[in-house]
């Protein structure tokens, strides 16, 4: 059953400000873009995922399965094989995560530059 609530974000209890902050975390931004790229096994993640620590993406996919943005699955070979893959919850995520991350490359000569003025006057 799905329960219809209209949340505030600005509300410092509401339970969509806890769904801001998981999609809004780097290592989310980051996990989702390879996802979109298809399944992968841990492995695989923690390898194009640079810099993050297996606790993290332990941490982020465990958080991310809770939320139904990613599913994992289990295959029982041996050794045992688990693949990660994004929901229809968590595909609808990529759309506005891609253009966030186009805006950073888009924009990053002018945030460095604005960057570098504001720590020359400091």
């Amino acid at each position: 059953m799905v329960t219809t609530f209209m949340g505030d974000p600005y509300v410092a209890d509401c339970p969509t400000r806890r769904i801001l902050d998981r999609i809004g975390d780097r290592w989310t931004v980051l996990i989702i873009g390879v996802l979109g790229d298809g399944d992968a096994r841990f492995s695989e993640l923690r390898r194009r995922v640079e810099g993050v620590s297996q606790k993290m993406l332990t941490q982020t996919l465990r958080g991310l399965e809770r939320d139904g943005l990613v599913r994992r699955t289990v295959h029982p070979e041996v050794p045992v094989r688990v693949e990660y893959a994004l929901t229809d919850a968590g595909r609808t995520l990529l759309e506005p995560l891609r253009a966030l991350q186009r805006w950073s490359i888009e924009h990053l000569g002018d945030v460095t530059a604005a960057q570098e003025a504001y720590d020359h006057t400091r």
